[in-house]
């Protein structure tokens, strides 16, 4: 039985020696107000002197330095995969267990797979996939998975970390401008390209076991270097059972869901949506303005244990649209409930209030 909603909806408990991670509470976000260029300048102009402080969105003190400096958490540019054979894993891919959780995309039938337990690490990879540049990209602090199209007007962009969090999310550059650009929307809010939005390529956040079903022949990425991180571990244990998120300020209301509760994000109607996985969990299938959530137990919370493979089961999403005979993915992300409500502090997040025992 399907639910059908009709509704438009607007503690790291201590510091990670390699990212030098800190702590904070809650930010309410300002809106795209624009920033004093004197601001800017002050506070970055020696670390960024390509980038035009001019060209602005927000106030530069919804900036927060994240512990590394510019590229001190590396994109990986030049991706190395292993094919699965006959959907089983090969070389260093047979280190992934089944539950682990990877960001999957399948552009004109080449099907990649990017394990979290090497995201958790580098946060972006530049790639090109199905002859489409695309970076791939992830947010430990938000739990953020997110697809990008590079390509912008008449040039290919190149992404790398500033080492800077706005909101508790990973604020990216890209190479060719120096712009800065929020990972949880695809806008750019500093530099020449500010304003711009990069496009989203729909992606899912699902267990390895369930991508080697899908595509039993598709990559799978491996570290340029095995050596180079501990791969498999998770440099923010307990991150997501901690009860709060780090590097905010301020207070957001999450009501009715606690901070660190789990929502669904989508688009649309042109809007942001916003479902309670906790809710889906109990309604296992739900139709929210023409679009189908699912949802299927097996894949481990990579920001749970120490030992990624061991995370509990938080299960598998899918967001899908029917296009007139076939239904396609969405693009979406399984985020935390005050990621979703600093970047949409009006947005509607559909849980307990509704019963997902109704259906039309």
């Amino acid at each position: 039985m399907t639910a059908t909603v009709n509704l438009l909806v607007g503690s790291l408990a201590a510091a990670v020696a390699m990212f030098g991670v800190a702590t904070g509470s809650m930010a309410q976000s300002t809106g795209l107000a624009g920033g004093d260029p004197r601001s800017f300048e002050d506070r970055f102009s020696r670390a960024w002197p390509e980038t035009d402080f001019t060209q602005t969105a927000v106030a530069s003190d919804e900036f927060l330095s994240g512990g590394p400096s510019k590229d001190g958490i590396p994109s990986i540019d030049n991706p190395q995969f292993v094919r699965l054979k006959a959907g089983r894993t090969q070389g260093w891919a047979t280190r992934l267990d089944d539950r682990e959780a990877v960001i999957s995309i399948d552009i004109a039938g080449d099907a990649r797979a990017y394990p979290l337990r090497v995201l958790i690490w580098h946060e972006i990879v530049n790639d090109e996939v199905g002859s489409v540049p695309v970076s791939v990209t992830y947010c430990p602090l938000c739990n953020a998975s997110v697809v990008f199209d590079r390509r912008l007007d008449n040039q290919v962009l190149d992404f790398g970390t500033t080492g800077l969090l706005r909101h508790a999310d990973l604020v990216m550059y890209d190479r060719q401008t120096e712009s800065w650009w929020q990972q949880f929307t695809g806008e750019a809010l500093v530099g020449r390209l500010t304003g711009r939005k990069l496009r989203k390529v729909p992606s899912r956040l699902e267990s390895l076991a369930h991508f080697r079903q899908r595509y039993p022949d598709g990559l799978v990425l491996v570290p340029n270097d095995p050596r180079a991180r501990q791969y498999g571990i998770n440099p923010y244990e307990h991150y997501d059972t901690g009860g709060a998120p780090g590097f905010l300020t301020g207070e957001v209301d999450t009501g009715p869901l606690a901070p660190m509760d789990h929502v669904i994000v989508f688009e649309a109607g042109g809007k942001p949506n916003g479902v309670a996985l906790s809710y889906l969990q109990k309604a296992s299938r739900l139709e929210v303005n023409g679009v189908m959530l699912e949802w299927r137990a097996g894949q481990a919370s990579a920001l749970d244990t120490r030992n990624i493979a061991e995370g509990r089961d938080i299960g598998n999403v899918t967001v899908r649209r029917r296009v007139q005979s076939q239904w396609v993915d969405v693009p979406h992300q399984v985020t935390f409930a005050f990621a979703f409500r600093s970047f949409f502090p009006t947005g509607v997040i559909i849980s307990t209030q509704f019963d997902h025992r109704r259906s039309n």
